[in-house]
């Protein structure tokens, strides 16, 4: 980008992104980004399904990232829409704590409300109690069908279960939750979407209502119709229309890292100070050239 800012993305699903987009992020400007558990377009149906998806979110898609020069993070949790499977959901439960200690981890989730069925609320429950177990953040995701009200409840049950609101990214909120969210002491996270949830345009005017504070911007991008650059093209947006850079640099970069660097290893050195990409390196002895002529650089990344 012509600003010349750094951006961290807080809600990405690269497993279901290209390499193309990899360079895309990390030629605007993304330094790193952060990648939160969630379903797959349909239900897992075993729990070895979920192992191995838990597997490639601190294995191999860390490795993916570092070979375009982007640091990658995740969240691990079970996701609102596979806690209805109950027996199922309770398998996966036995293996969350042993993925939430893994070195790129940086909160539970992304865990919560979907059609808030009382196994979603079980669930979601079991998981704050493993996140104040472990001291870890969380990050929640709000139904997009009653947001308002599904917000509302996420929020009172974090509260029920003693977790500090400076704990929580409260994510895909809207002009009906932010304020209610900041008012609480809550992170609130927005997703930027080509066509629905919240439009770049109309987070503009979050920002310049409500201001910086504890506010993030992401793109939530996943197999569906998304925008893996919605950050960097969110924030060169506000500049253009006059939102202040240290709000710009807040929303898209900085409060990204202290929501998430609160309660993890997760630090800016581990960008800045980076080694400079080298695209002859291995993960299990695999590449992701495909033959092609591999990027060594001499320099840091950033």
């Amino acid at each position: 980008m012509q600003e010349n800012l750094r951006f961290i993305d807080p809600h990405v699903h690269m497993t279901s992104r290209t390499t193309d987009d990899y360079e895309a992020m990390a030629a605007a400007g993304v330094v790193a980004l952060i990648e939160p558990a969630f379903w797959l377009g349909q239900p897992r149906t075993q729990v070895g399904s979920f192992q191995d998806y838990y597997s490639s979110l601190v294995g191999w898609e860390p490795f993916r990232a570092s070979q375009f020069g982007i640091k990658h993070y995740c969240t691990i949790g079970l996701n609102s829409k596979e806690a209805n499977n109950e027996p199922l959901a309770e398998a996966v439960m036995e293996l969350l704590p042993l993925y939430l200690t893994k070195e790129n981890v940086v909160a539970v989730g992304e865990i919560g409300y979907d059609d808030q069925t009382p196994a979603e609320d079980r669930f979601f429950r079991a998981q704050l109690e493993l996140a104040k177990e472990m001291g870890m953040s969380v990050q929640v995701h709000t139904p997009h069908r009653d947001k308002k009200s599904g917000t509302i409840r996420s929020m009172e049950v974090c509260l029920e279960h003693g977790l500090d609101p400076a704990d929580v990214i409260i994510d895909h909120n809207n002009e009906e939750t932010v304020r209610e969210v900041l008012d609480r002491g809550f992170w609130a996270a927005f997703t930027i979407y080509p066509k629905t949830k919240m439009g770049n345009e109309r987070m503009v005017e979050v920002v310049r209502k409500y201001g910086s504070e504890r506010i993030l911007v992401n793109s939530s991008a996943d197999w569906g119709v998304s925008d893996p650059l919605a950050v960097p093209k969110t924030a060169s947006l506000m500049l253009r229309k006059g939102i202040a850079r240290e709000d710009v640099e807040r929303t898209c970069y900085g409060n990204a890292l202290a929501a998430f660097g609160k309660n993890s290893t997760m630090d800016e050195s581990d960008w800045t100070g980076a080694e400079g990409i080298d695209q002859r390196r291995l993960f299990n002895d695999n590449s992701v050239l495909r033959g092609q002529q591999p990027r060594v650089d001499s320099d840091h990344i950033r």
